[in-house]
């Protein structure tokens, strides 16, 4: 799991270098929760990159400065410095001239990471991901970003509410989510990437359901409830859930 934060951390400081917001575009993501705590997370469909412009990358960098707040710079790393650490990405990257060239460097590099089974850039600022993941609820976990990052959206974000209670929420799969705050203020994704939102995000558990925002309800499946939210530009409330798991 170390790797996996330190692989969407890369991801996440390379965008920032590529200055880019990123949206979900046509879509199918599932996510199983089981009672005893292990998942299973996927997602397969398009990424849409949005051009933030050059004060994006500025605003990214100043904000990785000394104007922190005492204390929080050498306990919170920036997204700057995680992808510094991560050389493969930042070679690529770094290399890579042009817009093109960049967004292609920035799909290579992700076709090698574990859970990636494919990452392809189709011109235009979108990349076709196929991703797929399992693992354990001990802590959080998030696609395909680090939720504090203030660069761009998570999708999804799964976090433990206490002892025995997990929390899932999909910011990305809605256009209620303020996506215009990029690095420093500067705008987003705007309408083009909110006409594009097209998908469905899937949860299956055999956890208690202790509470979901999906009018429908539960559906019952030999294998526990299953809920599925179908997302359009027109969603407007991020797909939430809690589960109560085992301790």
């Amino acid at each position: 799991m170390d790797r996996l934060y330190r692989t969407l951390g890369a991801l996440a400081g390379l965008l920032a270098l590529s200055a880019c917001l990123v949206t979900p575009g046509r879509f199918e993501s599932s996510l199983d929760i089981r009672a005893d705590r292990s998942f299973s997370f996927a997602y397969k469909g398009e990424i849409l990159a949005s051009d933030m412009g050059k004060e994006a990358l500025t605003g990214a960098a100043a904000s990785s400065g000394d104007d922190a707040p005492e204390g929080e710079a050498e306990n919170s790393p920036t997204l700057m410095q995680i992808a510094a650490q991560e050389e493969d990405f930042s070679d690529a990257v770094d290399d890579a001239k042009g817009d093109d060239a960049q967004m292609q460097a920035i799909a290579s590099a992700l076709a090698k990471e574990k859970g990636f089974r494919s990452a392809r850039y189709m011109g235009n600022h979108k990349f076709e991901i196929d991703y797929a993941i399992t693992g354990r609820l001990d802590h959080a976990f998030l696609f395909p970003f680090n939720i504090d990052a203030q660069i761009v959206l998570p999708f999804v974000a799964v976090e433990m509410r206490g002892d025995d209670r997990v929390r899932v929420k999909a910011p990305g799969f809605a256009n209620g989510f303020d996506k215009s705050q990029g690095p420093a203020g500067m705008g987003g994704a705007g309408d083009e990437a909110a006409k594009a939102l097209n998908g469905s995000f899937t949860l299956t558990t055999d956890a208690e359901i202790v509470s979901q925002n999906q009018e429908d309800g539960a559906q019952s499946t030999p294998q526990g409830k299953r809920i599925v939210w179908t997302i359009t530009p027109l969603t407007s409330d991020a797909p939430a859930a809690t589960l109560r798991v085992r301790q």
